[in-house]
């Protein structure tokens, strides 16, 4: 079975100031209120997305229910009005500017949240990077269960290091019809989007995406020894969004017939599908350091944990402040680290995890169960790491920049990657609202 459809997507009418309609997702700028504040002077009474999602800035603060009532009439209001008009049938193919040398490209469909499961040690075609935090979707639930749009910022990944899917899109434009070329608020940039009607082009990047998962293909990519469960799809933004769509219906389909369900609108997500190895994802990832340690003890546990996990465990330290490589090898994975005035790496050969992160996380993970007055952060900047880890009682762990496709090992081999493994992007840069698509009949 595929994962995506080809759905009706909604767009404001023509007419309609794109600069106020999109907004930034709203889970960006959690601590700053000014943020919001700026982008509502911004919208003032112009139709927008601000007036039918919720900045998440304001589930602590705001009364939530009254702002909740709010969002659902005015998603009516749009509809009813007209402000919303359905597109027939057919993928939206964007080009997103914000700032770096190269342009986001991506693909807005619908994906059958049937193929997607976010709970540990799913094995489904769609899955999150990163652990889902359940204790985040009941809110999120609330807002949407009485909603009659959704109105997404998922971004789903594709693993398409030869670009056969979205880029070869690009040399078509031309021939599609323009839906929206507009500047974005508050330092969001510029994008651009083009409509391509269900048919020829479709059915061929539904072909594409889905000769990506070739076994044989598959297999050689992760440099896997057995079959595991096939990834097409990785959610590498908007996790949470994804996982309360998934619970909204699963509580829907328990009042449908199977007719029902195979075609009701709240089965299918609207998402924006991007090829991880697109130039513009900048993808770093995110240090630890543990304070209220003892390294010679910290470093005789992992020593001991990773013995009994079935690989072996080396770490030198030196007085010298050279930085050493963290160049991964087959069968190794090294991580740098330093305490005091020491630098240096921890090794662990033959790991069971899919990548470094992974190994140093299960290991850091056993030793904070057994030391509950240690603490752990998640750094971004190796020199931030180097002033917190040098401090006494602390103790600095550096992670190797991460292979694009190495994200989708990890998943594919681990179930799924530590929380913190990676950041995509500043907050300026994250999707902004545009398209929506109904979720009721």
């Amino acid at each position: 079975m595929s994962c995506v459809s080809v759905p009706k997507i909604l767009m404001p009418k023509k007419g309609t100031d794109l600069y106020k309609w999109s907004v930034v997702a709203c889970d960006q700028y959690t601590s700053q209120p000014e943020y919001w504040e700026e982008t509502d002077r911004i919208v003032g009474d112009a139709p927008s997305t601000l007036r039918i999602t919720l900045p998440e800035v304001f589930l602590e603060t705001g009364d939530v229910a009254a702002l909740t009532d709010e969002i659902n009439t005015t998603m009516k209001q749009y509809l009813s009005d007209g402000v919303l008009t359905e597109l027939p049938a057919g993928f939206i193919l964007t080009e997103r500017f914000s700032g770096g040398e190269t342009p986001r490209r991506g693909l807005v469909a619908a994906i059958d949240l049937e193929c997607y499961e976010y709970t540990a040690g799913s094995r489904s075609l769609v899955r999150p990077t990163e652990k889902t935090v359940v204790e985040r979707i009941p809110p999120r639930l609330e807002i949407r269960k009485n909603a009659s749009i959704e109105v997404p910022h998922i971004m789903l990944l594709i693993d398409d290091p030869d670009r056969t899917v979205i880029e070869p899109m690009f040399k078509k434009t031309a021939e599609l019809e323009q839906v929206y070329n507009t500047d974005l608020m508050q330092d969001g940039g510029h994008i651009n989007g083009w409509f391509i009607p269900e048919g020829a082009l479709t059915d061929h990047l539904l072909s594409a995406m889905d000769a990506l998962n070739d076994r044989e293909t598959f297999n050689k990519k992760y440099r896997l020894t057995e079959d595991l469960p096939l990834l097409p799809f990785a959610v590498g933004d908007g996790n949470h969004s994804m996982a309360t769509a998934k619970a909204y219906w699963e509580d829907v389909k328990k009042n449908l017939t199977p007719e029902e369900q195979a075609t009701h609108p709240a089965r299918f997500a609207l998402c924006e599908i991007v090829n991880i190895h697109d130039e513009s994802l900048i993808i770093e990832p995110i240090h630890r350091v543990m304070f209220h340690v003892n390294a010679d003890d910290l470093l005789a546990s992992a020593k001991e944990f990773y013995a009994a996990n079935g690989s072996e465990c080396e770490y030198f330290l030196s007085d010298s402040p050279t930085a050493y490589s963290l160049k991964q090898e087959e069968n190794v994975h090294t991580v740098g680290i330093c305490c005091g005035e020491k630098t240096g790496v921890l090794t662990v050969k033959n790991p069971k995890w899919g990548i470094p992160l992974g190994t140093l996380q299960a290991f850091l993970d056993a030793y904070l169960d057994q030391h509950t007055d240690a603490k752990i952060d998640y750094i971004h900047g190796t020199d931030v790491v180097n002033s917190l880890g040098r401090a006494e009682g602390n103790m600095g762990f550096f992670l190797p920049d991460i292979e694009k496709n190495d994200l989708f090992r990890g998943v594919i081999i681990d179930g799924v990657l530590p929380r913190k493994t990676f950041s995509m992007g500043e907050a300026h840069e994250k999707r902004y609202y545009m398209e929506s698509k109904l979720i009721v009949r």
